[in-house]
């Protein structure tokens, strides 16, 4: 499946109401704790991939994402399975993969309209707003509906962010 998704900065206490005015349900909270690998055999931050381990409210997954298809949101191939935790770290390890991060944040999920709007407030970044769908299908129309959907929740298209928290992450530490 693609993940068709866009990413801006926001505040949380201006977005919420206006996710009430168009009709948007709140679906539930979340606490990640993501930890991201890098493989033995290529350099994920030179390729534009992601491995990622999560943590989530006592369930995890492991989820491969590809390299962005576009310049202006983060639209890319998204695989994502169950897995144990403490398995999947040791499987990881014994294969070479290194870790190269951590991000934990807490996400408040809402639905609007088949799309999914994430408030996510990021440990050592602050908040954010991500409003995706998962579709093979009409990756533009979707991307389009979702840059109108960021302009109703009070951001601009130009305010679109295609790094990931990781990767903000350690620019602010190095």
């Amino acid at each position: 499946m693609i993940e068709i998704e866009v990413k801006v900065r926001i505040d949380h206490e201006a977005v919420i109401p206006l996710l009430d005015e168009i009709g948007a349900s709140f679906e539930r909270k979340e606490h990640h704790n993501d930890i991201y690998y890098n493989a033995p055999h290529r350099d994920f931050s030179m390729t534009d991939e992601a491995l990622r381990l999560r943590e989530c409210n006592g369930r995890s997954y492991l989820t491969y994402k590809g390299k962005k298809m576009d310049a202006i949101s983060k639209t890319r191939e998204e695989i994502e399975t169950p897995v144990i935790m403490s398995d999947m770290q040791n499987i990881l390890e014994l294969l070479g993969f290194t870790e190269s991060g951590n991000v934990r944040k807490v996400r408040q999920i809402f639905e609007c309209n088949g799309f999914t709007v994430s408030l996510d407030s990021v440990e050592g970044l602050g908040e954010f707003m991500e409003i995706e769908i998962m579709s093979d299908l009409n990756i533009d129309y979707y991307r389009k509906k979702i840059f109108e959907l960021v302009e109703l929740l009070g951001a601009s298209s130009s305010d679109s962010i295609q790094r990931s928290y990781l990767e903000m992450l350690l620019e602010i530490q190095n």
